[in-house]
């Protein structure tokens, strides 16, 4: 398989639709640039349930392999614990239970950053 190499936003931006596609909810994209050097993006997202969480992190790490040569550098946490961080570097993927993103409050601790995409 041939890699197709995508720039961090590009990248971000692909993971945004396939969070959506498996209707996580609140969608969020950080530009994070400058202000960290953690990641260039953060991509904030929620899963109602531990099976939508578990879905949704699968389904992004096998389809961004499958369809553009991308390989996550590690996955942490658990769906159970409601929240699941996947690292690719310059994206890293937060995917909550709405109660473990009303705790930890992400945006809130980043609020400096541009978003780019929030879908609701």
């Amino acid at each position: 398989m041939e890699e197709l190499i995508l720039e961090p936003l590009e990248l971000a931006r692909t993971i945004v639709d396939l969070i959506a596609a498996k209707m996580g909810s609140d969608i969020l994209l950080l530009d994070l640039a400058g202000k960290t050097i953690v990641a260039d993006y953060f991509v904030i997202a929620s899963g109602n349930s531990d099976r939508q969480i578990k879905a949704i992190v699968e389904d992004t790490v096998v389809s961004l392999k499958r369809e553009h040569g991308v390989a996550n550098l590690s996955v942490e946490g658990k769906a159970e614990s409601g929240w699941v961080l996947i690292d690719y570097g310059s994206v890293v993927v937060h995917i909550f239970s709405p109660k473990q993103r009303d705790y930890y409050q992400l945006e809130r601790l980043w609020s400096e950053a541009h978003t780019v995409v929030r879908i609701a």
